[in-house]
């Protein structure tokens, strides 16, 4: 059979290939676009070159030449981004300026740099950070907090340690902000944030959001067992204090807020392959189809939706970030009937 006849008999083949080249291409272009390749005059016609390369192309003869151009394009792209190295250096958004570092001493945590920024405005912060020692053995208690800024689908997604005396340390897996760049959900995918724990008072990870960006917060409490609480604070301290020393990069499918929760959990918070890992806004529904929350009480609380309902935190006209903030906070939000599950 010959080529031609070839592609009268599968014209099918030759749309898929066509479709495939494409998109290809697209993602390149947008891998480069993304990218924290410096300067941007060289980010940027990279992007160009790239695009006209791949369509250019298409006007070598022979075919065999055509191929091989597309193809050294594609592998120079390739290897390029899988030898993108994240880095620490960069010029941060101020809120990430200042990584957390934390270790384990016996039956203590020490964490250097708690986040404690104060807000005149979102975009007027006040910042500091303070150190904290944290006992182990008085870890009481971890929440689930969820916050919503549009719809109900997407949220973002971080956990709060509570520790004996009412102290609690927020901590969520974000990503590490370039000043030089807006924040863009579509750059999430592509090698543009190195991965970044804000490690914090919960005057500042959740009073932003409830008190300054006003934003529909909800907070659950996971049942967990002493020993899974303790296993899931330490690897966060495993890893905060990695990628001290080794940065990574965030990813928007395989390591994000929610992800990266249920990957470093442990055996009883596992990664499940669950459509609500990535439509974050739904975890909680997750967790909870997952016997993660509470328990709480089924009578007063018949299903998620109650729950749901019921967790949201209101902040009353007037009020203010203070000392008691977290204590505020849970007040009037459902309490688990009986002591997590051993």
């Amino acid at each position: 059979m010959t080529a031609r006849a070839g592609r009268a008999r599968w014209p099918w083949a030759r749309y898929a290939l066509a479709a495939a080249l494409w998109a290809g291409t697209a993602l390149g272009v947008a891998a480069l676009y993304y990218s924290t390749l410096l300067p941007d005059t060289l980010r940027l016609g990279l992007c160009g070159g790239f695009a006209l390369g791949m369509a250019g192309a298409h006007w070598l003869r022979p075919v065999r030449l055509r191929r091989v151009a597309r193809g050294g394009l594609a592998l120079a792209l390739v290897g390029w981004y899988v030898t993108d190295p994240p880095r620490n250096d960069r010029v941060w958004a101020p809120e990430y300026a200042i990584p957390a570092d934390a270790w384990r001493t016996g039956d203590r945590v020490h964490v250097a740099h708690v986040r404690n920024f104060r807000y005149h405005s979102e975009s007027d912060p006040i910042p500091a950070w303070y150190d904290a020692d944290y006992d182990l053995n008085g870890l009481e208690s971890v929440d689930l907090v969820t916050s919503y800024w549009a719809g109900e689908s997407i949220a973002h997604v971080f956990l709060s340690f509570g520790f004996a005396g009412g102290r609690h340390l927020a901590i969520s897996i974000e990503t590490r902000r370039q000043a030089r760049f807006p924040y863009s959900a579509i750059a999430g995918f592509f090698h543009h944030y190195e991965l970044f724990f804000v490690t914090a008072d919960e005057r500042d990870l959740i009073g932003v959001r409830t008190d300054i960006r006003r934003e529909r917060v909800y907070l659950y409490r996971l049942d967990l067992s002493p020993a899974v609480r303790q296993r899931l604070f330490l690897s966060y301290v495993g890893a905060i204090h990695d990628i001290v020393h080794h940065p990574v990069w965030y990813n928007t499918l395989t390591d994000n807020c929610t992800t990266g929760i249920l990957a470093r959990a442990g055996a009883r918070l596992r990664y499940r392959l669950d459509w609500r890992v990535i439509l974050s806004g739904h975890t909680a529904a997750m967790a909870y189809d997952m016997n993660l929350l509470g328990p709480y009480d089924p009578a007063r609380y018949p299903g998620f939706a109650a729950l749901h309902a019921a967790s949201r935190i209101t902040r009353p006209p007037g009020a203010q970030i203070g000392p008691d903030y977290s204590a505020a906070i849970r007040a009037g939000l459902p309490v688990p009937e009986t002591p997590a599950s051993p």
